[in-house]
Formats: structure tokens, sequence, C-alpha cells
């Protein structure tokens, strides 16, 4: 069957993307085992993507002056929040463990709809948190007395629950008439982000020596600088445009779709690059969240005459899709 150059175009985007985002946590790991905190990886990396998109947020400066709240949640939830917790949390538990958890945000988003907003969900998107939570139970081995790494999960939930709020500032980005473009609102997340993280990771403390030497990665000594460059050239700035160009040719929810296979790239990378292998259970429970995952961004919440669609980016925003921030 033919596929339409455009939209066939998007879909590569999208695996791009979706490659690009599912290496970050491999790159970041081995610099945190090597000697930093993962604070000062979180502001490397979004300082170093920030400062690269300095010229974006310079052609979309009227934002500053037009959207100030949703940059500002941008950039404390979306950017910082996710990023903070999400590198946090693959310092104490796998890569692909913490991934898999933060893809709980789809089904959570849900949950904000039903019982926050008080609008009713499919039947569909019903079962897809239903999948999402119970390939969760297995991820997190939760028959083993949940034998894994308390404050890992925690910060992988915190990594979703502010993801939440990616999709809910999406819900709220304006009218067709008034709609901030997506990519002024990246740069000035990430440097909103950068500000903020500046302030709690203090790195004028950090230990810029490690920087200078190599890090382990299952046995291969690797450059730091190298693992860092990957971190912010790769894994942020590319992944995000190429996450915005993907779904201007597909709509949001089938570029969300596409980028479900972030868990898997991560989860492969890590077990391959990394040594992390994960249990026959933990493999079916991941099948199962992104499952869960798939159905709750493809099942679109019933919305009220002339209202939003919060089950997802908003398509008059048309922000990147989930685990965009990761």
């Amino acid at each position: 069957m033919h596929v339409p150059q455009g939209r066939s175009a998007g879909l590569g985007l999208a695996l791009a993307s979706a490659l690009a985002f599912g290496g970050s946590g491999v790159a970041a790991k081995p610099l945190i085992e090597a000697g930093l905190d993962p604070l000062h990886v979180v502001w490397l990396r979004v300082a170093g993507a920030a400062v690269v998109l300095l010229p974006v947020a310079w052609i979309h400066r009227g934002l500053l002056r037009r959207r100030p709240g949703l940059l500002a949640g941008f950039g404390l939830l979306a950017v910082a929040g996710v990023q903070a917790c999400y590198f946090a949390a693959i310092s104490r538990i796998p890569v692909g463990v913490a991934l898999l958890v933060e893809y709980l945000a789809p089904a959570l988003v849900l949950g904000w709809v039903r019982f926050v907003q008080r609008r009713p969900v499919t039947r569909a998107a019903a079962v897809g948190v239903v999948l999402a939570v119970g390939g969760l139970a297995c991820v997190v081995e939760v028959w083993s007395g949940l034998g894994f790494n308390a404050p890992g999960l925690l910060l992988a939930l915190g990594a979703a629950c502010c993801q939440v709020a990616y999709f809910v500032l999406s819900d709220h980005g304006g009218s067709d008439e008034d709609a901030a473009d997506p990519l002024g609102v990246i740069a000035y997340g990430l440097l909103i982000g950068a500000g903020v993280l500046t302030i709690a990771a203090r790195p004028w403390g950090m230990d810029w020596s490690v920087l200078g030497g190599r890090a382990d990665m299952h046995g291969a000594r690797v450059s730091a600088v190298l693992l860092l460059a990957w971190v912010v050239l790769i894994a942020t700035v590319v992944a995000y445009l190429t996450g915005v160009l993907s779904v201007r040719r597909l709509s949001p929810q089938v570029a969300g779709v596409v980028a479900c296979l972030e868990a898997v790239v991560a989860t492969v990378c890590a077990w391959v690059l990394l040594g992390e292998h994960l249990s026959a259970p933990q493999l079916v429970g991941g099948a199962l969240v992104l499952a869960g995952a798939f159905i709750a961004q493809t099942s679109t919440p019933k919305a009220p005459s002339g209202g939003a669609v919060a089950g997802g980016p908003a398509e008059r925003e048309e922000l990147p899709a989930p685990s965009r921030a990761t």
C-alpha cells in the first residue's frame, strides 16, 4: 500500500525521535556511576541543550509575553521535573524499569480526565489503564514483596506524574489563533528548566574532572565527554526536534504510538550496553505497560461539546508525543 510522502517522512522522524530519546538513559547512567550526581547530569543535559536552542528561543521571544504561564509550567515540570526524577531513578533501578514505570503517564492522564475534570472516558481507555497497572505489577515483581529499590520506584512514578503535567499543559496551550509554537515552547522550557536546575543542582560544586576521564559501559571505557555530547545533542536536541517535526506530519496519537518504541529501545540498549537484564515476568509486564499506553493514547476521552481533548498532547498545540522529556 502506498504511503503518502509526508506521512512516510513523519513516521521516519518519529522513529528517529524514539531512537534518540531511548538512548538517553544508557548514555547518562555511566556518567552517574563514574561519580557525577544525577542532578548534575540533568543540569548538563538541559543547560547544554538550552544553549544550542538559544537561536530558536530568540525567534520565538514573543512567547515570553503571550504565554508565560505555559512556558514556566513546561520548564518546571515537563523538563526539570521529569528529567530530574528519571535520572535519579536510573541511578537506583534499571533503565528499562524506570522508563516503563514512566509510561504509566497516559493512564494517569485518563485518571485526571475522569476524576478531576469529571469527564467520561471510553471503555477501551479503561482497559488500557488496567493493562498498564497490571503490567507495572509484573515489572516491579510485586509478588516478591516489592524487592525493588523503593526510592527508585517512587522517583520513576514522580517522572510519570510530571509527564502528566506535560499533557495537561499541552491541553491548555491556547486556541488555534493563539497557539504557542512547539519549537518555542521547547526552547524556553529548556531555558527555564536550566535556570531552576542551576539553583537546585549548584553545578559549581560538581566534580568537573569526571568529564575529562572515561566512564565504564559494561566493561568498555568510553570518553565521558562523548557520552555527554550524545545526551545533549542526540538524546535531547535532535530527539526533541525530530519529535516536533514528526507530530506536524502525523497526528499526535500516531506519533505517540511510535514513541512507545522508546521504551523498547531503552530496554534493549541497557541490556546490550549496560548488561541490565530483565526477567521474563518483567518483559511480559513491560509489554502490558506498552499495550496499555497504546490503548490509552489511541482511545480519546469523550470531550464535551467544544472542549479540548486531554487524552494526549492537544492537537491544536501539537507538542511532541509522550515521554518526550526523558
